[in-house]
């Protein structure tokens, strides 16, 4: 059986997860390299949160698992997800994709204190900005210290989107 392959991409809010894996996405299919892609902050929007599932786990790896099935299902052996926490979930994700065997990459994305303050106030309109910012920084720092070994950080100051996302790509080795 051929291995799936998963690329986890990981980092606080403003470093650019999202925009960098729509990015390796299209990198990917100007390659022809078939792949799939999940952004992993839409799996757990639910409001209130299941009373038997307050942090929201169980219902991510459900609704990982029925889309990662309708991919499968369609000959995708690649999953790129993205998610603020996805390296320090790698072992849920792995069941949401059946388990068996699958060769995991690991990118922490990173980005001073500057860059996301600026990032976010561009993004940001709404009365949680600060918070916003603070909750980012301080999730910048725990991923950091969490980071399974073997995670490869890729900073995002000062370059190009598509520059990270080939520094990516190069990391996952696809």
């Amino acid at each position: 059986m051929t291995a799936y392959q998963l690329l986890l991409i990981d980092g606080g809010a403003g470093v650019g997860k999202t925009t960098v894996g729509w990015e390796i996405s299209a990198a990917l299919q100007a390659r022809g390299t078939a792949h799939c892609l999940i952004e992993g902050d839409y799996m757990d929007q639910i409001h209130p949160a299941p009373v038997d599932d307050p942090d929201r786990a169980a219902i991510t790896e459900r609704n990982t698992a029925a889309i990662w099935s309708n991919y499968v299902a369609l000959g995708q052996r690649r999953l790129i997800y993205t998610n603020t926490v996805s390296i320090l979930e790698e072992p849920m994700i792995r069941r949401a994709m059946g388990g068996g065997p699958i060769r995991a990459a690991c990118v922490l994305l990173t980005a001073e204190e500057a860059t996301v303050r600026d990032r976010l106030t561009q993004r940001e309109i709404g009365s949680q900005l600060d918070a916003h910012i603070e909750r980012s920084l301080r999730m910048a720092r725990d991923l950091s210290e969490k980071a399974p070994a073997g995670t490869v950080r890729i900073p995002t100051d000062g370059r190009t989107v598509q520059e990270i996302a080939l520094d990516v790509i190069q990391a996952a080795a696809w």
